[in-house]
Parts: structure tokens; sequence; C-alpha cells
């Protein structure tokens, strides 16, 4: 059977497998007092590659329900952007943790009921107006 220390390191490993998921992958910006040491270059990266393996996971499946499930039952969000393109912007944008929230957030308030905020007209019908914000 195993011995003490192979079941250790397998409780370890099963301890310490979930944190990878939420972790950076490959080279992070520096920040802080460090952050004017990053070249203009290297601030410029795409989004996507700042994505933890639970972000890129959560982007293919909302792109998953943008491209194939939104087609067979139709669109039916009153907001614009829309809840799922909200979610995927506040993922790429604040990570998947607070990303997912806020568009849980935005789930929880999508229904028919009147809006007393920006509103916005696209072809004649009137969306409410919710783009994820950026802090300041």
């Amino acid at each position: 059977m195993y011995k003490v220390r192979d079941v250790k390191l397998i409780r370890l490993f099963i301890f310490l497998l979930p944190l990878t998921l939420f972790a950076e992958l490959g080279y992070v910006e520096p920040w802080g007092k460090d952050a004017d040491l990053c070249s203009q270059a290297t601030a410029q990266k795409t989004a996507r590659s700042k994505l933890s393996p639970m972000g890129l996971f959560a982007e293919q499946v909302i792109l998953f329900h943008q491209n194939v499930l939104t087609h067979t039952t139709g669109p039916r969000s009153h907001f614009r952007p829309t809840s799922s393109q909200y979610m995927l912007q506040a993922i790429r944008e604040y990570g998947f943790c607070k990303g997912y929230i806020m568009g849980c957030d935005r789930l929880l308030r999508e229904n028919s009921d009147p809006w007393i905020y920006r509103t916005k007209e696209i072809k004649g019908v009137l969306y409410k107006w919710d783009p994820p914000k950026k802090e300041q």
C-alpha cells in the first residue's frame, strides 16, 4: 500500500490543486512602486493573456452561450451590452472572481421592470444601458 510520506504528499497536492485555478499565468506586470519600470510595449498585452484558467474556461462557456445557444433561443436581454457580454467584459477587466460576481449581479437585475437610469435606443427599441464601469 502507500507509505505515510506518500499519503501526505497526495493530501498536500489535493489541497493545493484548487489554488492553481486562480493563479496568473506567465509573466505578471510589476505594480506599486515598480510599475514605472515596466516598458510601454509590455504594458499593452491583451486581456486574454492575463486570465486565470478559470477565467479562460468561463470565457469559453460564455462564447459558447453567445455563439450557439443564443441563436437557437433568440436574444432576450433588456440590457445593452447584453448580460453575457457584460460578464465577459467584466471577467476580462477585473479577473474571474470579481467579474463573475459582477455578472451574477447583472443577471439578478435582468427583468422587464422600468429602468430609472441611463437608457439607449437601438433600432427603435429602448434598452437599459449599463456597461461595466472602469475603476478610477
